[in-house]
């Protein structure tokens, strides 16, 4: 099975509510402050990460953040243009699952899709 992804400018438009996505954000690997050196330290970085996107957001240390997208370990990052040091330049809808039309399913649905799928 093929997906075929189209991203979206986060300069021109963002995901609604919920959503689940492909983000494609951009920064810097932390300076070396180990004994042995990491050969990305310092380096910029481009990466795809998964992520959902929220209009509102409490961090773990109260923050409020506002048009946000927050990966599984609960890091926020923001729209390229606002003040972030990790801003997601792109985003993606994620494909639908295999044979299907919706990203999730949940109770007795899933396992029978699941079996259905893996044959």
């Amino acid at each position: 099975m093929d997906a075929v992804v189209k991203w979206v400018d986060a300069r021109e438009r963002l995901p609604r509510d919920g959503m689940p996505v492909a983000a494609a954000t951009s920064g810097r690997y932390p300076p070396d402050r180990k004994a042995e050196p990491d050969p990305m330290a310092g380096q910029e970085f481009w990466a795809v990460l998964p992520m959902y996107f929220t209009t509102r957001h409490i961090g773990e240390d109260g923050t409020e953040y506002r048009d946000c997208f927050v990966d599984s370990d609960g890091v926020v990052r923001l729209p390229y243009g606002r003040p972030c040091a990790e801003p997601v330049t792109h985003w993606a809808e994620l494909p639908a699952l295999p044979g299907m039309t919706v990203h999730h399913m949940v109770g007795e649905h899933a396992r029978t899709a699941l079996e259905g799928a893996l044959g």
